[in-house]
C-alpha cells in the first residue's frame, strides 16, 4: 500500500479524542490523520514557518468602518493588543465577508479598530489549499442553477445535511491546523472573531485565548463548530439545537450538547450604519409609497455568480416598468463581469438604459445621495475588488425598498425582503428565520413564484407596509444587534482577568 494511503496506526494508551464529550471513532481519527498529514505534503506545509504580521489601511471600506487589513511582509504598523479586535474572514462565496463588514462596523461603532485577517490574504500553504476548494465549491454552486438533477441530489443535500454530524467533520476540524501558522505574531489574548469555522479553529490551534466563533446562517452543522471558542449564533431554534446538538451527534445515540458556557444567543449579524438607521430607513420607504414613487429594488448577484437565468427572467419582467419610470432597479453584479455580459446580451437596451456605477468614489457617492433624493431607471454596479463587490450591497440597502436575494447572510438584515430560491440547502433556514419574524418573504422556490410575489409587492403595499412596521418592531427588541453583542462578549472575556 502506497504511504500516503497506509494506516496510520493510532498510540496503545492514547488520550481518547472527544467533541463536547462525544467520542469520535479511531476510525474518523484516522482518516484525519492521513487527510492532514496529505494535505500538508500536496502544499508544502512548514510548521516552523514565520510571517510578520502587520497592518495597513483598507482603502475600500476602512473610510466607513474604521477597517484595518493584516498583512504580511513590509514592516509597517503593527496590531494595537488593546484596542485591536482580529475579524478572521474567507472569501468563500460573500457572506463570510459580510458577516465580517458587520462585526467590522460594529467594533468601529464602540471605539475599537477592527482588523480584517483573511486566510486567503497570505502567501501560506492554507491559502493555496483554500483556493482550490473555493473553486470547487464556486463551480458546483453554479452547476446547482443549471442542472435540477445535481442540485435535488448532491448539491443541495450536501450543504444541508452532509456537514450536519459532528464527529463527521473531525477531519475538517483538523485540517485547521494548517491555517495556524500565519496567526504566530498576532497577541494571544486578542479578541479573535472568526466569521468562518476554519479561522475560528485555527485561532484555537494557535493558542489564542479569546477567540469567538461567528456561526453563519440559521441551519446548524456540525462542520460550524470550533471546539475551543464561544460559539455565537442569530436564532433561538439554533441556539437550543446547539445545546442539544440534535441530530448533530454520533448515529443511534443522543449527543451531548455544547455547554451555556459554550455558546451565546447574539441576534442578527448587521452592520452598525444599518441599526443606527433601521427607522428612518422603513419611513423613508413609506413615505415614498405614499408619494407614489418608483419602487426601489435592490438585487445582488452571489459571491458563485450563481442563478443567472433568474435574474435574465426577473429583469425581462421588470423592463416595461423600468421603462414606463414605475421602477427602479440597483443591478449589484460584485465583482461579475460574466453576469453583466450576460444581461448586457440577452435584455435589449439594456446597456443604453443602465446608468453605470464602476468607480468606486462614485458608487458611493450614488449611495448616499439615493437615500434622501429620487432615484429612477436602472443603475449597474461591478467592481473587481471583493471589498468593493460585497459593500456596495450594503450601502444601497439603506434606499431600497425592497431586496431579491437568495436566502444568504443577507436574509438576517432589516430590509423588506424577497426571497429567490436558495443555493444549497443550508439557505433555505434563512428565509424561515425572516418570514417567521416577519421582514420578508418565504422562499419563493421557482421563477413563477418569484415573478408572482414581485408582481403582488409591486402593485400592492401591504406587505411592504407590514415589513417595515415588524423591521422597527425587532429593532427595538435587539434582534438586529447580533455584531454589537459579539463585540461585547469579546470586551468581556478581555476584561477577565
Amino acid at each position: 500500500m502506497d504511504e500516503e494511503h497506509r494506516e496510520e496506526p493510532l498510540p496503545a494508551k492514547a488520550e481518547p479524542v472527544n467533541l463536547f464529550g462525544n467520542p469520535v471513532p479511531l476510525a474518523r481519527q484516522r482518516k484525519a490523520a492521513r487527510m492532514l498529514k496529505r494535505y500538508a505534503r500536496k502544499y508544502r506545509y512548514d510548521e516552523d514557518a514565520f510571517y510578520p504580521l502587520f497592518v495597513e489601511d483598507n482603502r475600500v471600506i476602512g473610510p466607513f468602518i474604521g477597517v484595518k487589513n493584516v498583512v504580511s511582509g513590509a514592516a509597517l504598523e503593527k496590531l494595537d493588543a488593546h484596542r485591536g479586535v482580529a475579524i478572521g474572514t474567507i472569501r468563500m462565496g460573500y457572506g463570510h465577508y459580510r458577516i465580517a463588514m458587520a462585526i467590522a462596523s460594529a467594533a468601529n461603532s464602540m471605539g475599537l479598530v477592527p482588523y480584517w485577517f483573511d486566510l486567503l490574504g497570505f502567501k501560506t500553504p492554507g491559502a493555496r489549499m483554500i483556493r482550490d476548494i473555493d473553486y470547487w465549491y464556486s463551480l458546483a454552486s453554479r452547476m446547482s442553477q443549471k442542472s435540477k438533477l445535481f442540485n435535488d441530489y448532491i448539491w443541495d443535500p450536501l450543504l444541508g445535511k452532509a456537514y450536519k454530524r459532528v464527529e463527521k467533520n473531525y477531519p475538517l476540524m483538523q485540517i485547521a491546523r494548517l491555517f495556524a501558522d500565519v496567526y504566530k505574531d498576532i497577541p494571544a489574548d486578542m479578541p479573535f472573531i472568526g466569521t468562518h469555522p476554519w479561522p475560528a479553529q485555527a485561532a484555537v490551534f494557535a493558542g489564542m485565548s479569546n477567540v469567538i466563533n461567528v456561526v453563519p446562517d440559521n441551519c446548524p452543522l456540525g462542520f460550524h463548530l470550533a471546539p475551543g471558542a464561544l460559539h455565537t449564533v442569530q436564532s433561538s431554534s439554533a441556539y437550543m439545537i446547539f445545546r442539544t446538538l440534535k441530530e448533530l451527534g454520533n448515529k443511534g445515540e443522543i449527543p451531548k450538547g455544547l455547554a451555556s458556557s459554550e455558546l451565546a444567543m447574539a441576534g442578527n449579524y448587521v452592520d452598525h450604519e444599518l441599526v443606527a438607521n433601521a427607522e428612518a430607513d422603513c419611513s423613508a420607504r413609506m413615505d415614498r409609497v405614499a408619494r407614489k414613487k418608483p419602487r426601489r429594488l435592490l438585487i445582488s448577484v452571489g459571491g458563485a455568480g450563481a442563478q443567472q437565468p433568474l435574474f435574465v427572467s426577473i429583469v425581462r419582467a421588470l423592463w416595461p416598468l423600468i421603462e414606463a419610470g414605475d421602477v427602479a432597479l440597483y443591478l449589484n453584479f460584485g465583482d461579475h463581469r460574466k453576469v453583466y455580459d450576460l444581461l448586457r446580451r440577452e435584455i435589449p437596451r439594456f446597456e443604453e438604459t443602465a446608468t453605470r456605477h464602476f468607480d468606486w468614489a462614485e458608487t458611493t457617492r450614488f449611495a448616499q445621495e439615493a437615500i434622501s433624493g429620487d432615484v429612477k431607471s436602472l443603475h449597474t454596479f461591478l467592481n473587481d475588488d471583493t471589498f468593493a463587490a460585497v459593500y456596495t450591497t450594503n450601502m444601497l440597502m439603506r434606499s431600497a425598498d425592497i431586496l431579491l436575494t437568495k436566502p444568504s447572510e443577507l436574509a438576517f438584515y432589516p430590509v423588506p425582503t424577497l426571497f429567490l430560491p436558495r443555493v444549497g440547502g443550508h439557505e433555505a433556514w434563512g428565509a424561515i428565520h425572516a418570514s417567521e419574524l416577519g421582514y420578508g418573504t418565504s422562499e419563493c422556490t421557482s421563477t413563477a413564484m418569484v415573478l408572482q410575489a414581485l408582481d403582488l409587492m409591486l402593485s400592492e403595499d401591504d406587505l411592504l407596509a407590514l415589513y417595515c412596521d415588524n423591521i422597527v418592531k425587532l429593532k427595538k427588541q435587539g434582534v438586529f444587534n447580533g455584531a454589537y453583542r459579539v463585540i461585547e462578549l469579546a470586551q468581556e472575556k478581555r476584561r477577565v482577568p
